[in-house]
């Protein structure tokens, strides 16, 4: 008998501890925010997975959802989310929207989302997706995220879910003082590290390589920093 949702959620919960414990002394934290836990446990992962990928929703692990993208970890989704310390008054910008799972997730624990997705059709199925599942603080727009969202700016925090080579400097533009940034580094296919970018409130930004991680790059025509 195939274990019931419920079950498959728990199973992926304590994966996600255990992976947290063992990368306690890179990511600085003994556990994550309880509010996270319970916004992973609330999202139907395999809402957000290829009909014929949904037996894989809930390992702790990336699965394809199309157009050479993944949906990545989860773990690394419980993560990234944690590293914003989001709060129920916050605006999101998040670079990447994918199938819409980590806006789903945020969306539990902010005030709003705004999501950027370069690939037309994922923009659109994710923006579809999120509305019949019932986010409606979640706002989805086709385009390329590396320029970021002025006319919503600025944001509490953001979340890129694509490596880049570099910070693209309108994202930390677009950054309210105080708030936080995190992103993938590195080149495709090659080490890439999990970077915190804090903004104080004088402005001044400070960065903390997180731990290795590898994601799908981001995509589109960007300038050199």
């Amino acid at each position: 008998m195939k274990p019931s949702r419920d079950e498959d959620t728990e199973q992926l919960l304590r994966d996600i501890r255990r992976e947290v414990k063992y990368t306690r002394d890179a990511i600085g934290r003994l556990d994550l925010d309880e509010c996270v836990y319970e916004a992973i446990a609330s999202v139907p992962r395999e809402q957000f997975i290829p009909e014929e990928l949904r037996y894989r929703a809930y390992d702790n692990g990336p699965v394809p959802i199309g157009n050479n993208q993944t949906i990545s970890q989860p773990y690394i989704v419980a993560l990234m989310t944690d590293l914003l310390r989001p709060q129920k008054s916050d605006v999101i910008l998040e670079v990447g929207t994918g199938s819409g799972y980590q806006a789903a997730v945020l969306s539990l624990l902010v005030d709003k989302v705004y999501t950027m997705e370069i690939i037309d059709p994922l923009a659109s199925s994710a923006k579809e997706r999120l509305e019949r599942l019932g986010y409606p603080n979640v706002e989805v727009k086709s385009v390329d995220g590396y320029f970021g969202w002025e006319e919503h700016a600025p944001f509490d925090g953001i979340i890129v879910t694509a490596a880049a080579p570099h910070v693209p400097q309108c994202l930390v533009d677009q950054l309210k003082p105080g708030g936080r940034l995190i992103i993938p580094l590195g080149m495709p296919y090659s080490f890439q590290q999990l970077v915190l970018i804090e903004k104080d409130e004088e402005g001044n930004v400070t960065k903390r390589n997180i731990l290795g991680v590898a994601f799908v790059p981001l995509t589109g025509d960007h300038p050199n920093p």
